[in-house]
């Protein structure tokens, strides 16, 4: 089973859609890569003029893998650096590249699922979909995705959320700007189809300029916050704290610091 289902309609819509139902669409490097590859395919073909990023199953991304996160548990400084560089780099492709991008989201979305959203230009949410950036409930930071959160929702809100690990709802996540319209479970669909009508209304060179206007005079600084938030990561894996909380959650155990 292919990870990432790619499809393109006649119009220019492409959707991409997370498909490790099984795993509540939990990404890992290999994942983020296949969507990268299909970004960077989006990106080249000029039939395409919007992107939409959805999710099979019951939840939009849960964040990362376990089967990652073990992996990482054993990673050296360097070799969390390095992977961290990957996943930053990932998203600032996301976020910058030069075409409209939709998320349809349902139910939840958490850890670096967050950054999915946030790196995208407009998302839709079901209205019973449930939000949190949980990283610091097992000893860790949303470091890489941490730009494109503060972006989305301004510096004390994210500051709130990252500290606190708190799910929110979608309304809430509404009021913060973090999603842009609610919907009913059943028009979903619907609602990114719409946006699609809208979007493809408009001229691809203008939207690609609006896109750059925004985002260009800052590319350098997505650059530089990349290497400073893979850094970040990549000590906070490696301390006492980051590894006995990864292997708490792993072994569903109780970190020292829970006092529950």
């Amino acid at each position: 089973m292919t990870d990432i289902i790619s499809k393109r309609d006649g119009r220019g819509v492409a959707t991409l859609t997370l498909n490790r139902p099984g795993k509540h669409n939990a990404f890992d490097d290999e994942l983020l890569s296949a969507l990268l590859t299909e970004l960077s395919a989006c990106r080249d073909d000029e039939q395409v003029r919007v992107i939409v990023l959805a999710a099979a199953g019951k939840s939009f991304c849960a964040g990362a893998d376990l089967n990652w996160m073990k992996r990482m548990a054993g990673y050296s400084a360097e070799e969390n650096y390095r992977d961290a560089r990957a996943m930053a780099w990932f998203y600032q492709e996301l976020s910058t590249i030069a075409k409209p991008t939709i998320a349809r989201v349902q139910g939840a979305t958490f850890g670096g699922g967050l950054g999915l959203l946030a790196a995208c230009d407009i998302v839709v949410a079901a209205e019973d979909a449930v939000f949190g950036l949980t990283e610091v409930k097992i000893g860790l930071i949303p470091a890489v995705i941490s730009p494109y959160i503060r972006k989305a929702i301004g510096h004390r809100q994210a500051l709130r959320y990252s500290i606190t690990g708190e799910r929110f709802g979608a309304e809430e996540a509404l009021r913060l700007g973090l999603v842009h319209k609610v919907v009913a479970g059943s028009e979903l669909d619907h609602a990114v189809e719409m946006l699609c009508r809208e979007l493809l209304e408009n001229g691809p060179a203008a939207m690609a300029a609006v896109k750059s206007l925004l985002y260009g005079a800052n590319e350098d600084d997505l650059q530089k916050e990349g290497q400073f938030t893979s850094g970040c990561i990549a000590e906070v894996r490696v301390s006492p704290e980051g590894r006995e909380g990864v292997a708490a959650f792993l072994e569903k155990k109780k970190a020292s610091w829970r006092m529950d």
